[in-house]
């Protein structure tokens, strides 16, 4: 058994492969429109499906809006450079949710930044 994704509902979805393609390095690995249920699904990741964890966007036509709840935590995503990748996704119009420095109580060295929904993303140095 493995993980094959984790799904997001994205209100616009351009917006999000953007994202996640230009600020976070990921490809677009598939999309696909099904108009009899009025929503499309997009999958993005660094690598094929048949090998990698992939992330599923869920674009409901004619939801413009989610409320994300608080029970939600973040996507992590492993770096080399936490303070250069925050930089580059701050030059690249990411906003910044946490600074790139040490965890809280450790030594990890962590970042924040949030997608064009809302979602934090959190970037972690390679170990």
């Amino acid at each position: 058994m493995r993980i094959l994704h984790t799904m997001l509902r994205v209100t616009d979805l351009q917006r999000s492969i953007d994202f996640y393609t230009q600020v976070l390095g990921m490809r677009l690995l598939r999309q696909k429109d099904y108009p009899q249920g009025r929503f499309t699904l997009a999958f993005v990741g660094y690598g094929d499906e048949s090998d990698n964890t992939v992330i599923e966007f869920t674009h409901n036509w004619d939801t413009d809006r989610y409320d994300l709840g608080d029970a939600y935590g973040h996507i992590a995503i492993e770096v080399d450079d936490v303070y250069q990748a925050t930089e580059a996704a701050r030059q690249k119009g990411a906003r910044i949710l946490r600074e790139a420095g040490p965890m809280n109580a450790g030594t990890t060295i962590i970042s924040f930044i949030e997608d064009p929904d809302g979602y934090p993303v959190e970037m972690i140095g390679r170990r």
